[in-house]
């Protein structure tokens, strides 16, 4: 199967920057598009930016201007910069991707076990 590893949260101060980082593992499988979702406190999970395979990117209007999102294709990798964070970025972001598996061959959306961000006014 294939496995979603996350690093980067933490806590910032509001204005800071915070580079989230995750990488697909496992074997036999590609990775078409990739990207980060977040869970605020109290609200449901919503889509952050995703990055295709051929690099077309999509962000929420929230995060635009601000974040920027980007993929090591060789890695099975995507990254996402975060500038100017504000106390409503707070939130639990996950790392997703759409694969797909070989054998048997298969698609396969895969999540990752998140990561906190925390921002402080």
């Amino acid at each position: 199967q294939v496995q979603l590893g996350e690093s980067g949260g933490g806590l910032v101060q509001a204005g800071g920057s915070l580079r989230l980082s995750c990488a697909a593992s496992g074997s036999a499988f590609s990775v078409n598009t990739m990207g980060w979702y977040r869970r605020a406190p109290g609200k449901q999970r919503e889509l952050v930016a995703t990055v295709t395979r051929n690099g077309n990117t999509n962000y929420a209007t929230s995060v635009k201007g601000r974040f920027t999102i980007s993929a090591d294709t060789a890695k099975n990798a995507v990254y996402l910069q975060m500038n100017s964070l504000k106390p409503e970025d707070t939130a639990v972001y996950y790392c997703n991707a759409d694969t797909l598996i070989y054998s048997p061959y298969r698609p396969l959306e895969v999540w990752g076990q998140g990561t906190l961000v925390t921002v402080s006014s």
